[in-house]
């Protein structure tokens, strides 16, 4: 098969200058052949991750003995014996008087927080935390929005060796709960509110409830981040204004933790029940997150991540690491494209000079159907525009060119908040394809499995990883016996990790994900991705968003309808549907092609913005909703009641 030509070419000079090609030059390798550098990552595991250590100057209060002493899926044990802190390395870097953060809201409001200031705010949170009796292993856990705060907590409690967990305050009191009550905390941080699309959202209720929820905590920070009074008497514990917590003076000490001690609790969407606890430790999230941002988003002293997040996705996480490479990041508050200012996030990355920009498929598929057209911005400064939460379509990639600029690196990135990083993406040294992740990222040894468990080249199968990576989660909250994490990862292919997506890898190495191997559409027997048939039919201006179902029926029967969220003005009349059913023909396959079309008032998705295309399929299937999915986890809940409404009225005129 010819290789075909890539959509972009990445500039000599720009992979000369680039860390990536630094770092291959220190170890010896060509920094101009990507390839052969990530062969080497991946066959030679410790030489690999030794030279990280090595190249990032990793400042253990202990040496290693051994880069991995254990390569065995799931428990590698990596860097034993040393004994570090992440809190220590990210504020290592930064520069007294320069922003370490900028933060942000959808007013365009900004301010910043300096090197010393940072470091300042998080001794003294430090040491108020440490006065309230939090040490090594205790869990310290936020309600707070995407604000500096919520990165102030977060390293106070780090450089304790205490275990940090957070989610946004747009989660209900209840929902939050069934998150940090399995975590027992000791500390609660909480915001009074926060901002989204021109109203000031009240939290200050709901902090309460969410505290008298938490049966061990023994004391409240309040956090004034909207200027709401707190109530003198709403909590059941103790409170500590953040006002106080966070202006003492007082020296930072990190505690050295062992490499795999725990540094946070991330959490699944919890769409089907209880959230999984993912646990992940100090020195794997060090690596790993140097490697990704340093390496592949090109990002150091002088350079400014904005990256759209809430503090509930992994990517939050990502911000906040940001600051180990020395560079400043960007914290937002607010809706991505609130009505006063659609384009509100471009006019913020060309004011602070962002170097890095990133978001979702759905936010540049918006801009582009809402004909915003960024170029108005100065955004000379922008190198990387990075995009991740669900595959990027190919019709993006132009637009990306012509209305941010041609010298822009478009990255496509897909990874997972199980390994709270990416798998695949590009490099400053990797050629682009629209539609296509450049190649599995440095130290990440990917493939396509079979349903007989081989690797295969050019046809649709499983991704797995067939050697470990250090930010493997340690263990599941409360899985002691370890056979919950063994089920979720390893119970398909013994030793090898299933991710539970379906790609392609192609003949030129890079990667194409067709969407969830569990809401697999297969139809005759043909398996069929449905980002396929999303991609194309949201490119069509009549179409805001679109969900494509495969569902077995009784008797053999399957049933794939396409639903549809129209825009503005449009109708689903016979010329719509024909249009959508040619435009899928010809833009996937005819097998791709749905059995019907049918609208409906909205698509529901995990608060971090994912398609809940299995719930919707076991509803259509007659799964009462409480087995199916927890509304608290879902961005829209009527939308639960509308899908199994729509089921139900399909098999009552079936029978």
């Amino acid at each position: 098969m010819t290789r075909p030509d890539p959509f972009m070419t990445p500039d000599p000079q720009t992979v000369a200058d680039s860390r990536i090609t630094d770092f291959a030059r220190r170890t010896g390798k060509d920094g101009s052949d990507y390839a052969s550098l990530h062969q080497w990552s991946v066959t030679d595991l410790e030489g690999f991750w030794g030279a990280v250590w090595e190249y990032f100057g990793i400042d253990a209060d202990t040496p290693y003995e051994q880069v991995l002493a254990d390569e065995r899926m799931p428990g590698a044990r990596w860097f034993t014996g040393a004994t570090l802190n992440y809190t220590h390395h990210a504020l290592r870097n930064l520069t007294d008087d320069a922003a370490a953060i900028i933060a942000l809201d959808e007013t365009g409001s900004a301010y910043e927080v300096t090197g010393s200031r940072l470091r300042a705010q998080v001794a003294s949170v430090a040491a108020t935390l440490r006065e309230l009796g939090v040490g090594q292993g205790d869990r310290v856990v936020g309600y707070l929005p995407n604000t500096p705060h919520a990165i102030v907590a977060f390293l106070a409690a780090a450089s304790l060796g205490a275990v940090w967990s957070v989610c946004g305050p747009d989660y209900a009191p209840q929902a939050a709960a069934d998150r940090f009550a399995q975590l027992e905390p000791t500390v609660l941080i909480a915001a009074d509110g926060y901002l989204f699309n021109g109203t000031t959202h009240d939290r200050r209720d709901a902090a309460s409830e969410l505290a008298a929820s938490l049966p061990t905590l023994k004391t409240t920070l309040l956090v004034d981040h909207v200027g709401l009074p707190w109530p003198s008497r709403a909590f059941p514990s103790p409170v500590v204004p953040w006002a106080d917590a966070a202006t003492r003076t007082e020296e930072l000490t990190c505690t050295p933790v062992p490499f795999d001690h725990p540094l946070w609790v991330v959490f699944s969407s919890g769409t089907t029940g209880l959230p999984k606890g993912i646990v992940h430790g100090h020195g794997g999230v060090l690596l790993e997150h140097l490697k990704t941002l340093a390496l592949h988003s090109d990002l150091g002293p002088g350079d400014c991540l904005l990256w759209y997040t809430t503090t509930h996705w992994m990517m939050w996480n990502l911000v906040a690491s940001t600051l180990l490479t020395g560079a400043t990041t960007c914290t937002y508050d607010g809706s991505p494209a609130p009505l006063a200012q659609l384009d509100v996030l471009w006019a913020l990355a060309a004011r602070h000079r962002v170097t890095v920009f990133g978001t979702s498929p759905q936010y540049l598929l918006g801009m582009a159907k809402y004909g915003i057209d960024p170029s108005g911005h100065d955004l000379s400064s922008v190198r990387v525009v990075g995009c991740t939460g669900s595959a990027l379509p190919a019709s993006a990639y132009p637009w990306v060119r012509d209305h941010v600029g041609e010298h822009v690196l478009l990255a496509s990135i897909s990874g997972g908040t199980d390994v709270v990083s990416g798998f695949a993406g590009s490099a400053p040294n990797t050629p682009i394809w629209a539609g296509e992740l450049s190649a599995p990222h440095l130290g990440v040894a990917l493939a396509s499995y079979d349903a007989d468990g081989r690797p295969v080249t050019g046809q649709v199968g499983e991704l797995v990883l067939t050697r470990p990576m250090p930010s493997m989660p340690l263990y599941f909250w409360n899985d002691p016996d370890g056979s919950r994490y063994r089920d979720a990862y390893f119970s398909s292919y013994p030793g090898v990790w299933r991710h539970g997506d379906w790609i392609t890898v192609t003949g030129h190495g890079s990667v194409i994900v067709h969407g969830r191997s569990d809401s697999t559409l297969n139809r005759n027997g043909v398996r069929l991705g449905s980002a396929d048939i999303h991609d194309v039919v949201e490119r069509l201006p009549e179409i805001t968003e679109a969900l494509v179902i495969g569902a077995e029926e009784p008797g053999g029967g399957y049933w794939m309808p396409l639903f549809v969220v129209l825009a503005a003005g449009a109708t689903l009349d016979d010329a719509l549907r024909d249009s959508i059913k040619e435009a899928i023909r010809a833009g996937a396959s005819p097998r791709h092609v749905p059995d019907e079309v049918l609208e409906v008032p909205g698509i529901p998705h995990t608060r971090t913005g994912k398609k809940l295309e299995v719930p919707v399929k076991r509803l259509l299937q007659g799964a009462p909703v409480e087995e199916v999915v927890n509304p608290a986890a879902v961005d829209a809940p009527d939308l639960i009641d509308y899908y199994a409404r729509l089921g139900a009225e399909r098999r009552g005129r079936r029978e």
